[in-house]
């Protein structure tokens, strides 16, 4: 299955609801590692993203390149920069391959250059690492992300503000891990994406 316009926008609009429903639980992870508005800073982000797809953009190209564009300018701290490089990363791939394992690799790359964030560093890296295989050899399954997220709470945090906690970092889920964990169950939501 290859992705079109709609089911980019139907992917979109699955994030946005999950993000809204744990807008609350992810800035209260981001409270006990950071500065506690990463579900407020999603939430407004991801509304401002469904909003702007509401007028349905040409291409998957100029689809990813809206959710870029829109993150970048919305989303505070960390989140808006990664998140939209993400995309924006998607947008580039997506002139040479509309497969959507293809797209997350390229987004992954452009996460990792962008935040310098390696696996092990408990960011949204650790996630994105653990399932875009996954995505790839088509076996995304709800378990896996579940336990993608679950896996940072026990790293010590390496980037990003939660870093400087050091060893109390440990025992907290990573807050953009539990965001981009509902990236991928909105993903797998979507029909005719996978």
């Amino acid at each position: 299955m290859g992705l079109t316009v709609k089911n980019v926008i139907e992917w979109m609009n699955n994030f946005s609801a999950k993000i809204e429903q744990n807008k609350q639980f992810l800035s209260d992870l981001d409270t006990a590692i950071g500065d506690g508005d990463h579900g407020f800073n999603m939430s407004r982000g991801m509304t401002a993203v469904s909003q702007k797809l509401s007028t349905e953009p040409k291409t998957i190209t100029d689809a990813f390149k809206q959710i870029a564009m829109t993150l970048i300018s919305t989303v505070g701290g960390a989140s808006g920069p990664l998140y939209g490089t993400a995309f924006l990363e998607m947008a580039k791939k997506s002139s040479t391959s509309s497969d959507i394992g293809d797209l997350l690799a390229a987004a992954l790359t452009g996460i990792k250059k962008r935040g310098g964030a390696e696996p092990g560093d408990k960011t949204m890296v650790d996630v994105w690492t653990a399932l875009v295989p996954e995505v790839k050899t088509n076996k995304l399954t709800q378990e896996k992300i579940a336990s993608a997220v679950e896996a940072t709470k026990d790293l010590v945090a390496k980037k990003g503000r939660a870093s400087y906690l050091g060893e109390r970092s440990k025992g907290h889920v990573d807050p953009g891990s539990q965001s981009s964990g509902y990236l991928f169950e909105a993903l797998l939501e979507t029909e005719g994406i996978l």
